[in-house]
Formats: C-alpha cells, sequence, structure tokens
C-alpha cells in the first residue's frame, strides 16, 4: 500500500525541517512525499531541494491559499491514501504510518485518525495542549466533535469520489471537507488512539477571537454548503470542546 503525505509551505524555513525529517525518518518504507511551496519569499525552497530525490515531488509557485495548494497536490498525488502534515508540524514519532497502515489492513477502512499534542512555539517539550479525540459516533458533528485534520490518512477515491477542498472558505475548509465526509456521506472511520501529531501552537484556527469569529461563521456556511442543519448550539460547542484540551496541562 502506497501512502502519498503532502506538505503545504509558504515562509516555513523557520521549521519545515522537522515536518521533512518527520516525513523521512518514517519506518514506513512506500511513501511518496509531495510538498507544495507557495513561492516563497524566505529560503524554503533551497531546504526541500536540499534534500533530493528523498522528496517524491516538489513544487514551487504562486497559488490561490492552503487549500488549493492542498488540492493541487491531491491532484499530484498516486498513492492509496493521503495524508497531510503542515510545515509548522511534525509526526511524533517514526512509526506513525506504519501504525495507520495497520490499521487500514486490519478495518478495511476509508479514513485513519488520532490524536495531537499542541507544543509552545519556542519550545517543543512543553506541551499547551493535548487533543484527545476518541472513538467516531454517528452524529457526533452536532455535538461540535470533528477528528484533528492534520492526522487523518484519506482514501484517494474518497477525494476522487467526493471532491477536494473548498476554496469558497478561508478557513474552515477542513472542516467542511470532513464534515462532508464524515457526516454527510458516512465513510467507514478507524481511530488510532495515541498521539500521531505534535503541532506548533499559534496557528492559522487557534489563533486570534477575530480568527475564531470567522472560523465560527464559516463552519456555519459548511453546514449550508452541504446542505445540512446543525443544532442551535452546534457551533457553540465546536470551542468549548477545546477546553477539555488544556485540563492535562492545567
Amino acid at each position: 500500500m502506497k501512502i502519498t503525505i503532502i506538505t503545504v509551505v509558504y515562509n516555513g524555513a523557520a521549521t519545515i525541517r522537522d515536518s521533512i525529517e518527520s516525513v523521512l525518518n518514517q519506518t514506513y518504507s512506500d511513501i511518496e512525499y509531495i510538498v507544495i511551496d507557495g513561492k516563497s519569499k524566505d529560503n524554503t525552497a533551497d531546504i526541500v531541494r536540499s534534500y533530493g530525490s528523498r522528496i517524491s515531488r516538489f513544487v514551487s509557485e504562486p497559488d490561490k491559499g492552503l487549500y488549493d495548494a492542498i488540492n493541487k497536490g491531491i491532484r499530484m498525488a498516486t498513492g492509496d491514501f493521503i495524508g497531510l502534515i503542515n510545515a509548522d508540524d511534525f509526526y511524533t514519532h517514526n512509526q506513525v504510518v506504519e501504525k495507520v497502515v495497520s490499521l487500514i489492513e486490519r478495518t478495511h477502512c476509508d479514513a485513519v485518525y488520532g490524536d495531537v499534542i499542541y507544543v509552545n512555539q519556542q519550545n517543543k517539550e512543553k506541551i499547551d495542549r493535548y487533543w484527545k479525540v476518541g472513538e467516531y459516533k454517528e452524529g457526533a458533528f452536532l455535538w461540535g466533535w470533528m477528528p484533528p485534520h492534520p492526522t487523518c490518512f484519506i482514501r484517494r477515491s474518497v477525494y476522487e469520489e467526493l471532491g477536494g477542498y473548498t476554496l469558497k472558505l478561508k478557513s474552515s475548509s477542513d472542516y467542511e471537507l470532513l464534515l462532508r465526509f464524515i457526516h454527510k456521506h458516512k465513510i467507514k472511520l478507524s481511530y488510532l488512539p495515541e498521539v500521531l501529531v505534535t503541532m506548533r501552537s499559534g496557528g492559522m484556527s487557534n489563533a486570534t477571537l477575530k480568527h475564531r469569529w470567522r472560523a465560527n461563521r464559516e463552519d456555519r456556511q459548511g453546514w449550508k454548503l452541504n446542505g445540512l442543519r446543525p443544532y442551535f448550539f452546534t457551533l457553540l460547542l465546536k470551542p468549548l470542546r477545546k477546553i477539555d484540551q488544556l485540563l492535562p496541562k492545567l
């Protein structure tokens, strides 16, 4: 089974080595690694090129933003499953893909997801949040649930059948896609109950109150785009779930 992993980056010279090394150091061997750069103005492209043929495909050109770049990578992918690792995140250990593939082979699922930890931007040893997701139950999106997007490995044929990331949303296209795949079309999920990805705190979806307000409005639009109606409290519960993620830290 071939696994495609995609990293999308723009001006990520400070962190992208961690992302790349975490992919290249995986014990699973059949990995296609694609890096999509939005024509960075720093030395991101030089860093990526320094890995030579260990990066399966590298493109550096202007794009229409994060989700446009991800869609570009998906169209290039030839793997059976596709995973995404952001340029400021990294896989927590070198057996992540091996364990994901083992679970896929046991369960014949359409997608795998797992847990996430958020670490301090300056100190990777300092944990800010721990997102322990738990098993999916049908209808969970109505109660503010979603799996951590960076941990998801999704069957390529699902993208081909159900489409990629919408460019109508600026920060919630990942939520809309997972809502569409899981809640609306009921793809088969499997949960790997361990931390798969380490994320640096302060990304686009975790930034300011202003961004959170915009994301909440876009989340609602995601339901509308799919002809779905949430409960009146659904989108209030979604950010409130983050309180649980802070408890281990406290």
